[in-house]
């Protein structure tokens, strides 16, 4: 693995630690095609090889790549930072300078000085400047982008006090200290002021200048309806050269054979096809982290017999998320964390309380009373057949399943909207910061749950900045979480992923994320 640029080593370096449009690049909007913005030789002053190096991966239509555009899932959002830079970086180890080549925190952790990188340009040409860095936090702070703001930066529980410009640096103000503020900073998309500074509603923008960003690479071509994508690299790009200089993504229909074929140069594989790989120069094969798992969501206001903690605690020990594993997964998983918090990271507690299948116990807590709940799944594979073994699992022990399926973005709504008693529900994200147990289950995060201790260890572990007493601040709270089973955790995927060194060897992964593919250092060069 590489380390690109310098590492802040900081108690950050430990945080192991989101619209249907046709077409944002044409200004009619009637399209889902965007033609090339620059030829593919725009590139080749990054490099010495002869040919452009063209790298196409699995894809499918995630939105444009645009702050405002793109849809909430992962893969929509990481096409989104191959376009716009932040100030930080998420790197191998721990947040990186980006946009901002330096930082500094005052004594007290209230204030954050960022010296704003010079010459770097955006794909139009213009400068970008601190101002624009300072507009596009006002900007997203008052029109939260896809996927929302972080609470600390948001309207609400705001923390911030002041941001301002003083010469080329930029300077952040709080009330009170954050643990996770210099991720949150850091995370910000910069945009260019001069093309948003007259947009009153970012999520209908769809001119072609909206995909305009100072990012390595640049949105040349977006068919929504084939779910198709092509990024090139940014010529006059700041930053580290790339090693890159097309990635293309489309939509394949079975990711090992289209890898196979040529198709595509990286694919995810599972253990029981490692063999077919693993002996061959050909081929070289990674191992994803844990980051992305699969939940149980509960609502305690469409199923209110939920409110019983037995009843909670009672599926708990009566699902055999080992089976799941083996089944579902094919053995490209591990137990989660019964705090949320995934074994693979920092903060993970090992002597969380764990509810091992036992549906004995189950029986016994539910004490002879059957329940009939409505469970809510996506209509893939891998959801159909995991409801069928909960089911199952469940029925043993006195309580009814029926299965509502539906597509995957109505399922994700259904979700965020409250509209279902029990849920799956699939996503990344979950080796970041703790302060992600804020969003999980504090302050009304689940529909009729309400915990006044998991409320106050969420807001203790955010304002706590000494790592060790965080670490144990956020132990605590697992072992409540873990206790209460508000929702429930049932696996986090790990599996592999092979590729072709001979075309590029290059793949690397973030510290907090479980996918290669995601990341813009794969695709840039070492300093």
């Amino acid at each position: 693995m590489r380390n690109l640029g310098k590492k802040i080593l900081l108690p950050i370096l430990a945080l192991s630690m989101l619209l249907s449009l046709s077409a944002c690049g044409s200004k009619t909007g009637d399209t889902g095609d965007q033609e090339s913005k620059s030829p593919v030789e725009s590139s080749q002053a990054n490099n010495d090889r002869e040919e452009p190096l063209v790298i196409t991966l699995s894809g499918g239509d995630c939105g444009y790549p645009s702050p405002y555009l793109h849809y909430s899932r992962g893969p929509g959002s990481f096409k989104m930072r191959l376009v716009f830079d932040s100030l930080l970086e998420h790197g191998e180890e721990g947040l990186i300078p980006w946009l901002a080549e330096d930082y500094n925190i005052s004594e007290d952790g209230l204030t954050y000085t960022f010296k704003i990188r010079e010459g770097v340009k955006w794909h139009d040409g213009e400068e970008m400047s601190p101002e624009d860095v300072l507009f596009s936090f006002e900007y997203q702070t008052a029109n939260p982008p896809v996927g929302g703001i972080s609470t600390a930066l948001g309207k609400e529980n705001n923390i911030i006090t002041d941001m301002t410009i003083d010469g080329n640096n930029f300077i952040v103000t709080l009330s009170q200290k954050s643990a996770a503020m210099l991720n949150n900073l850091g995370s910000v998309r910069i945009i260019p002021k001069h093309i948003w500074e007259n947009v009153e509603n970012p999520k209908e923008f769809t001119d072609e200048v909206c995909g305009i960003g100072c990012g390595p690479y640049m949105i040349t071509e977006y068919n929504k309806e084939q779910g198709t994508y092509k990024f090139e690299a940014f010529k006059d790009y700041w930053g580290q050269n790339q090693e890159v200089d097309v990635i293309q993504f489309v939509p394949v229909s079975d990711g090992i054979l289209a890898f196979d074929s040529g198709e595509i140069d990286l694919t995810g594989i599972t253990p029981d096809v490692y063999e077919k790989y693993a002996h061959s120069d050909e081929y070289k094969i990674i191992n994803n982290p844990g980051f992305w798992g699969y939940k149980m969501g509960f609502n305690l206001e469409k199923a209110p017999a939920l409110q019983d903690i037995n009843v909670r605690k009672a599926i708990a020990y009566a699902i055999n998320r080992t089976d799941l594993i083996d089944k579902v997964a094919r053995g490209a998983a591990i137990l989660p964390g019964e705090g949320y918090i995934p074994q693979q990271s920092v903060w993970y507690n090992k002597n969380v309380k764990a509810y091992e299948f036992d549906p004995e116990k189950a029986k016994d807590l539910l004490d002879g009373k059957t329940y009939d709940f409505k469970l809510t799944i996506s209509s893939s594979n891998d959801e159909v057949r995991m409801a069928e073994l909960i089911k199952l699992n469940l029925a043993d022990v006195g309580i009814n399943i029926t299965v509502e399926s539906v597509d995957s973005k109505t399922r994700d709504s259904m979700y965020k909207n409250g509209e279902y008693q029990l849920i799956l529900n699939g996503y990344g994200g979950w080796g970041g910061d703790p302060e992600l147990l804020l969003s999980q289950y504090a302050y009304g995060a689940i529909p009729g749950y309400s915990n006044e201790q998991i409320n106050k260890l969420c807001d203790e572990q955010l304002l706590e900045t000494d790592q060790a007493k965080r670490m144990k601040i956020v132990y605590e709270l697992q072992n409540v979480i873990a206790d209460e089973v508000p929702q429930l955790p049932l696996y986090n995927t790990t599996g592999m992923s092979v590729y072709r060194p001979a075309k590029y060897d290059g793949w690397t992964y973030m510290f907090d994320h479980h996918e290669t593919t995601h990341p813009k250092i794969s695709y840039l060069a070492e300093k």
